[in-house]
């Protein structure tokens, strides 16, 4: 027997002092090493004879030693049977490792203390792992907890809040009190909730391993936002559903920004195709501008020379159809945008008083035509000419749309436009004339093509197409714009918006200057050929040149030369650069620029061109004596 508890003993030591992964020893009750297994040697650097006989509190750090740690553990293990702790401890070449330990006080038969079993294990390791875990989790709540552009927070398998950071405060409104425990289905619209959107969300999220969607959603306050919103289901690693994670993110301003995009594309798709057309009308215009120019100066010049009735009403009937080319070719050109307007300060309740005449008799005797002027009107910079043609073809047009009578109303106001409400225009202040008849009206489709040149619902020779062109040109040239609405079976109401101005101003006063030698320029031979003959029609002395090159040379070498009219596009020089270099030699001189369409050089001249008098192909001597006496 005795020698088998020896062997016991023996196998018991033998174990202890075996085992590497644990430092096991014992303590006398005073706290000093008297034992040392393999473990305590790896963990703590010590060999046997160092450390037997050695308190263990060297094994502390200065700091645990000075708040008296080591006694502390002895003591509470002799309280209370047992002491258990981690914290930092120091090995013999001072490296310092995370040990966990236990102390429990060991007694004999008779219960007095015979001194300490201690174990220590080093978990360096796993306290590492365990404090990078817990700041890769503190880092990632801070993360979560700073965003404020997303709302990012948990939901249940039911769909109950259980976490709200803070973007999801500043978008929704609720605090975190306020909201965790509440079903996320009062983010949603009434109309979505009777549609069942919230629970097809999470069912989609858990079939399909995700939701992703936009949609208006609602406030605390009740406003609504526009939302982008990912629904991912969270599972354990059994695959048992945990939750969802749901990420919203507030894009109303995109979606705002996106849509006005789009309108913008369409407006400049739009302002393109308009573009197009106008350089074509612009184009022909051009070519027939120079044709009528023959005619209608070669006829006044033949009026004045044939004396016989016979030849005398061909060539006023003639001179009628050329006229009405020039109509035509003038509504081409405004609607093009290509004709340089004479802008002067105008009150139009002024000017449609003194045309009202005029429009009346344009209307129909089965039209109750009514003018309503505003008591007061800002003036506006406006083309007068163009602005009566404008006016008189939206009248003529709300009388076709009135075919068995009705009513057509013409009217002014002064208007303030908000950016973006009325076409392109800019914030401020519009004087607004609207022409509007209790007409057939136009569907959507027909009033979206109104102001495209040749587009008529009319049957063929009954209208060009040009008239709303036209004032949609002229509009568009002075600044303004030019509003359509209306509607099958309820009329048509047509307003042109002109920039306000503050005040009338001053007119310059016209200055009489007396001319005695004209030098014409023009590169087209029948034109020039006219123009000369008209010149000398009117008595001046007539130098003629047909490139700008030619009448610069002319201008050095001839110095008592007293009007320049000359055509602006030609090869080479065009006549604004020609009146330029002319202006350098003779400041006074007296310019008369000539075109059917000068927008080309106008593009790139518009300084130089606004000190200098212009005048439309095909001109009639009477304007050409007018502006040479203005």
């Amino acid at each position: 027997m005795p020698n088998t508890q020896i062997n016991d003993a023996e196998r018991l030591r033998l174990f202890v002092t075996g085992v590497t992964d644990y430092a096991i020893y014992m303590l006398s009750p005073e706290g000093i090493i008297s034992t040392w297994n393999a473990g305590a040697r790896r963990f703590k650097g010590y060999a046997p004879e160092e450390i037997i006989g050695q308190h263990f509190s060297r094994f502390y750090t200065p700091e645990d030693r000075a708040r008296g740690r080591p006694q502390e553990a002895l003591r509470i293990a002799l309280e209370n049977g047992k002491f258990e702790d981690e914290g930092w401890r120091v090995r013999k070449d001072g490296s310092r490792f995370w040990a966990h330990v236990v102390i429990d006080p060991i007694r004999d038969q008779e219960g007095n203390l015979v001194g300490f079993a201690k174990i220590t294990r080093d978990i360096t390791e796993r306290m590492e792992a365990a404090t990078a875990l817990h700041a890769s989790e503190e880092r990632f709540r801070m993360l979560v907890q700073g965003v404020t552009d997303y709302a990012i927070y948990m939901l249940s398998p039911e769909g109950r809040i259980t976490n709200w950071n803070a973007g999801a405060e500043h978008i929704k409104g609720y605090t975190e009190s306020e909201i965790v425990g509440q079903h996320f289905s009062r983010f949603y619209t009434d109309e979505d909730r009777q549609n069942k959107l919230p629970e097809r969300a999470l069912e989609t999220a858990r079939v399909a391993g995700r939701f992703e969607n936009e949609g208006w959603r609602v406030r605390k306050d009740g406003s609504r936002f526009w939302a982008h919103v990912v629904i991912d289901p969270i599972r354990d690693k059994r695959g048992e559903l945990l939750g969802f994670a749901k990420i919203t993110r507030d894009i109303t301003e995109r979606r705002n920004a996106a849509e006005a995009l789009e309108r913008a594309r369409e407006a400049l798709f739009h302002a393109q195709k308009m573009e197009a057309i106008g350089k074509l009308t612009g184009g022909v215009a051009h070519d027939f501008n120079n044709l009528l120019n023959v005619i209608v100066s070669g006829l006044e010049i033949l009026t004045q020379e044939i004396g016989s009735p016979g030849g005398k009403r061909v060539l006023e009937s003639m001179q009628r159809a050329a006229e009405r080319g020039t109509a035509l070719n003038q509504q081409l050109l405004a609607f093009a945008r290509k004709q340089p307007l004479k802008l002067e300060k105008h009150n139009l309740n002024r000017v449609i008083s003194s045309f009202e005449a005029v429009l009346r008799r344009a209307g129909k005797s089965t039209v109750d035509f009514r003018i309503r002027l505003a008591s007061e009107l800002s003036c506006t910079m406006v083309d007068v000419t163009q602005f009566e043609a404008a006016l008189l073809n939206l009248i003529v047009n709300a009388g076709d749309a009135t075919p068995d009578g009705g009513v057509i109303t013409l009217s002014t106001s002064l208007a303030w436009v908000e950016e973006g409400i009325v076409g392109t225009l800019r914030s401020g202040r519009y004087v607004c004339v609207t022409v509007e008849d209790t007409g057939t009206g136009m569907s959507p489709e027909v009033a979206r093509r109104a102001m495209e040149p040749f587009f008529t619902t009319k049957e063929v020779g009954k209208g060009t197409g040009l008239g709303l062109s036209q004032a949609f040109g002229f509009a568009q040239q002075s600044g303004g714009e030019l509003v359509i609405d209306s509607r099958v079976g309820q009329g048509s109401r047509i307003a042109i918006y002109l920039p306000a101005l503050d005040d009338i101003g001053a007119l310059p006063l016209p200055q009489d200057v007396s001319l005695e030698k004209a030098l014409v320029v023009d590169d087209q031979p029948d034109v020039l050929n006219v123009a000369v003959e008209m010149f000398r029609t009117l008595g001046y002395e007539v130098l003629s040149a047909n490139s700008g090159k030619d009448a610069l040379a002319i201008l050095q070498r001839v110095d008592d030369v007293d009007v320049l009219f000359s055509d602006i596009m030609m090869p080479g020089m065009n006549g604004i650069e020609l009146a330029r270099e002319a202006r350098k030699l003779y400041p006074n001189l007296k310019v008369v620029l000539a075109s059917g369409y000068a927008e080309p050089a106008m593009e790139t001249e518009r300084d130089a061109i606004a000190s200098i008098d212009f005048i439309a192909k095909p001109y009639r001597v009477s304007e050409v004596l007018k502006k040479l006496r203005d």
